[in-house]
């Protein structure tokens, strides 16, 4: 189950609405305990620019904080493991992590997602 807290409200209902037809993703109404929580990133929880997730990558990431494997990922997200893959490969790229664990620790250091 995943949160958006994002003070932009139109920012907050652009999220609700790509996310809405992942299958197998719940999300949480306000109020409502979640497994992740996704904020919007600003000049003091980012690292730098090049951290900027992508709507997928926030997806993958926040089946990876589930953890989700390479192959649940993609089968929960319609997508080959190969792509997959490559998403998890850029996400602990733009983290600067060592592991799939190490990546989802960064992006809750940086407040990037809270768990």
């Amino acid at each position: 189950m995943i949160a958006i807290d994002v003070a932009d409200a139109a920012l907050s209902e652009r999220l609700l609405a790509s996310l809405a037809d992942v299958p197998g993703l719940r999300l949480a109404r306000r109020g409502e305990a979640a497994d992740v929580t996704v904020v919007a990133a600003d000049a003091t929880t980012a690292a730098d620019a090049d951290a900027t997730l992508t709507r997928r990558e926030f997806e993958v990431l926040a089946l990876m904080a589930e953890g989700a494997s390479n192959k649940a990922i993609a089968r929960r997200l319609g997508i080959s493991v190969h792509t997959a893959k490559f998403h998890v490969g850029s996400l602990l790229d733009k983290l600067d992590a060592t592991g799939r664990t190490d990546a989802v620790a960064q992006a809750v250091r940086q407040g990037v997602i809270h768990l």
